[in-house]
């Protein structure tokens, strides 16, 4: 028993340095077979737009360019233009520039004041004449009242300096009111400008012009019973003709 001692200490310490190697492995493959941990990451940082708070309710602005919102037309307090009167028809389309016969657009504008006589082309004894604060179409004679009455200063128009506004004698302006043309005292305002300013357009008549109102496009001065008024335009002869007029040296 005593011999076999020390051989039996040394096979047990054997066994265990063997127990322990093999542990050793062990621990060390498992640790090889764990998943990697993560790395930590820092959190974005938003982006430094200058300084202070950023704001995500800050209204966007328009581009400079950007058109300004439409507004409607306004008239002025205490002056605004009647309805047309129920014997006037509604407004067909205004005729296109090409058709024949038709209004359009043309060059050039008054340039100094003249005395001006507007005479008719289908009834060329009779002339625009100032009656009673209206404008009448009526033949003037050889009296200075009458062809005073029948003599006009034409200017640049009032509202666009490429047409025409008239002056009396007296300093009131032809404008329209309630679709007649009557003088009336300038009040300064927009509306009256707009409605003492007329727009000279070509005839289907040598020598004569349309006149076209600018806050009515499409509607023409003509005469009908005599009496200046703005009318819609009409593709007819008759029209045409009662719209149509020469505007000639002043009669006084």
């Amino acid at each position: 028993m005593s011999d076999n001692t020390p051989r039996t200490r040394r096979l047990g310490l054997a066994a265990a340095l063997a127990l322990s190697a093999a542990a050793a492995c062990v621990a060390v493959t498992a640790l090889q077979d764990r998943p990697p941990a993560k790395e930590a990451t820092a959190p974005a940082t938003p982006p430094d737009n200058g300084p202070g708070l950023l704001s995500f309710a800050t209204p966007s602005t328009p581009p400079p360019n950007a058109p300004a919102p439409a507004r409607n037309r306004t008239v002025p307090s205490g002056s605004s233009p009647s309805a047309p009167s129920p014997s006037s028809p509604e407004s067909p389309a205004r005729p296109q520039h090409t058709s024949a016969g038709s209004p359009s657009p043309t060059a050039g504008s008054p340039t100094t004041a003249h005395g001006t006589s507007v005479r008719s082309v289908n009834y060329p004894d009779r002339y625009w004449h100032l009656s009673g604060g209206l404008v009448k179409l009526d033949p003037v004679g050889s009296a200075p009242g009458l062809r005073g009455a029948a003599t006009f200063t034409r200017v640049k128009g009032l509202a666009d300096a490429r047409c025409y506004s008239f002056v009396t004698a007296g300093g009131g302006y032809l404008r329209h009111r309630d679709f007649l043309l009557r003088a009336d005292p300038a009040d300064g305002s927009a509306l009256f400008r707009q409605d003492a300013t007329f727009c000279p357009r070509p005839s289907a008549f040598s020598g004569a012009v349309m006149l076209e109102s600018v806050n009515y496009p499409g509607r023409f001065l003509r005469h009908r019973n005599f009496r200046l008024r703005l009318d819609p335009y009409q593709d007819t002869g008759l029209y045409r003709s009662d719209a149509a007029f020469r505007l000639v040296d002043g009669l006084a």
